[in-house]
């Protein structure tokens, strides 16, 4: 949609991983996978995509592409925190918009870029907007790893938690569920920020429901930042957090290339 245009995607890639060493730099069938997410972020409506990264390994391996790479401190706290070191270097106004493509989505749908930038920029009472899937599987409900958001009619995130929220009153003690995982909603770790938002983000200190909860989402509600937040338009794929993740996106390229050959 040409209302999408003009966004900037700023994809954060940390060398470091717990589970992954390296991780931007694994090779997913030929190219390293900060270049496969880099290739999704250009296929949508964007009209700049930046890797931040901390490593000068990473920019030595884009640096053939012609991919915008911008080397950044070692220190941040967080990938939010980079980008932000990121965009200072740019040409920006305030209400520009700015989205958060995580570096181990390989197979994200541009069209969900996209939907991101089009709801931030929709309302100007969003400084923030985000994207969620309806839950297929009632185990997900009760896994931490899994963030699960309130939304109001008005599709504005109400709280995001790693506890099964909204939760049956009577219930508390049983992890029975009654009816459809797809009542509760899986959120998305996608981003688009709206340059002001950004900078507030940065300039607070991590809240008390952050720190909490380990999410850093909730210090944008906790200082009365609204954020925006929709069903996305498709289904989105996992990220790469383990090995069984590395060979699961491998084997979907792989069939992928089979299909169009």
């Amino acid at each position: 949609m040409n209302e999408t245009k003009g966004f900037t995607v700023v994809i954060p890639a940390r060398f470091g991983s717990t589970r992954l060493p390296g991780k931007p730099l694994i090779d997913l069938n030929g190219k390293p996978m900060i270049q496969r997410v880099v290739e999704r972020a250009l296929a949508s409506q964007a009209s700049r995509v930046i890797v931040a990264t901390d490593s000068s390994r990473i920019v030595a391996a884009l640096e053939d592409s012609g991919i915008d790479v911008v080397l950044t401190s070692p220190e941040h706290a967080s990938g939010t925190d980079r980008i932000a070191e990121a965009v200072a270097q740019l040409d920006l106004t305030e209400e520009d918009v700015v989205v958060n493509v995580q570096g181990d989505e390989p197979l994200i749908p541009p069209v969900v870029i996209d939907q991101a930038a089009e709801l931030v920029m929709s309302d100007p009472n969003f400084g923030v907007a985000t994207l969620y899937e309806p839950m297929q599987e009632i185990e997900d409900v009760f896994n931490p790893n899994i963030v699960k958001v309130v939304v109001s009619v008005g599709n504005r995130a109400m709280y995001f938690s790693r506890a099964p929220i909204p939760w049956e009153r009577g219930r508390f003690d049983d992890h029975r569920v009654t009816g459809s995982a797809q009542q509760w909603k899986r959120h998305i770790g996608i981003y688009a920020f709206k340059l002001w938002a950004l900078a507030r983000f940065v300039a607070l200190p991590p809240s008390r429901l952050e720190k909490l909860e380990s999410l850093e989402q909730l210090r944008l509600l906790e200082s009365n930042v609204a954020i925006a937040i929709d069903e996305s338009r498709t289904a989105i794929p996992a990220g790469v957090d383990t090995q069984a993740d590395v060979d699961r996106v491998r084997m979907h390229l792989h069939d992928d290339s089979n299909h169009l050959a």
